[in-house]
C-alpha cells in the first residue's frame, strides 16, 4: 500500500536540521538536482539525500511516496523554471517559440535530471500550467480544437525529445562527448567523394552544424507548418490568423 503523504504544513519539521535548514519539498528537489548534477542518476538515493539534507532518509517519505514521485517533482520543477517570467504576447508563433526554447534550455541545464524526467508525465502544477498555456496560445490564435491538439502534441513531444537527446549527450563523460564531436571532423570530413559523394560535399557544414542542437531548426519548421495550416483555415473562413 502506498505511503500516505502528509500535507506540507503538517509535515514541516518543527525544528531545523543540524545544519540549520527546515525541510520542504522545494529544498528536497533542489538538493536532488544538485546530487544528480554531481553524481548522475545512480547517485540519487534516499540515503544520499538524507546525508545531504542532514536528516534521516525515512523523513523524505513524509514528503514523497517514493523516489519515483520525487523524480516527477524534479521534472515539474524544471518546467516551473522554464515558465518563470514568461508571459504571452498575443503573437502565437513567437509565444510558442519562446516556451519551447525555455523548456529545452531548462532541461539541458540539468542534463542528468532531464534524462530521468523528460519522458515522464507528472500531472503536477507546473506541467499543467505549461500545457494550459500552450493550448491557450493555439486556441486564441484560431486553431480548431482537433488541430490545436495535433500541434500541441507535436510541439511538446518535439521539445521534450530534443531535450532528452541533447541532455543525454551532455551527460556523457567529457572524453566520450568530445570523441563524438570529433568524429565529424576526423572521419566524415575525410571520406572520399568517390565512395561518399554527398557526405564529402557536405562535410564542412556537417562538422559545424552536427555538434549543435537541431531543436531551434526543428521548432521553426514545426511552427511554419502549423502556420501554413492556420493560413489555409483562414482562407477557407474556418479561423483567424494571428
Amino acid at each position: 500500500m502506498p505511503k500516505r503523504v502528509v500535507p506540507e504544513e503538517r509535515r514541516r519539521r518543527r525544528r531545523p536540521t543540524k545544519s540549520g535548514r527546515v525541510l520542504s519539498e522545494t529544498l528536497i528537489v533542489e538538493t536532488a538536482l544538485r546530487l544528480l548534477r554531481e553524481h548522475g542518476g545512480a547517485g540519487l538515493t534516499a540515503r544520499r539525500l538524507g546525508l545531504a539534507l542532514d536528516c534521516d532518509p525515512s523523513t523524505l517519505y513524509r514528503y514523497f511516496r517514493g523516489m519515483d514521485e520525487l523524480t516527477l517533482a524534479i521534472g515539474d520543477a524544471l518546467i516551473g523554471r522554464a515558465l518563470h517570467g514568461w508571459r504571452p504576447t498575443g503573437r502565437w508563433r513567437a509565444d510558442l517559440r519562446a516556451v519551447g526554447l525555455r523548456i529545452h534550455a531548462a532541461y539541458v541545464s540539468h542534463p542528468q535530471a532531464a534524462v530521468l524526467t523528460a519522458s515522464r508525465v507528472s500531472g503536477r502544477a507546473n506541467e499543467l500550467a505549461a500545457d494550459e498555456a500552450v493550448l491557450d496560445v493555439l486556441r486564441t490564435a484560431g486553431f480548431p480544437l482537433p488541430e490545436t491538439v495535433r500541434v500541441y502534441h507535436a510541439f511538446i513531444d518535439t521539445t521534450l525529445a530534443f531535450a532528452a537527446l541533447d541532455a543525454a549527450s551532455l551527460a556523457l563523460p567529457g572524453a566520450a562527448r568530445r570523441a563524438d564531436e570529433e568524429m565529424w571532423r576526423s572521419t566524415y570530413a575525410r571520406l572520399p567523394a568517390a565512395t561518399h559523394p554527398r557526405i564529402a560535399e557536405a562535410a564542412p557544414l556537417l562538422a559545424t552544424r552536427m555538434v549543435t542542437s537541431a531543436y531551434p531548426t526543428a521548432l521553426d519548421m514545426l511552427l511554419e507548418s502549423a502556420g501554413n495550416v492556420l493560413a489555409q483555415g483562414v482562407s477557407s473562413g474556418s479561423g483567424r490568423l494571428r
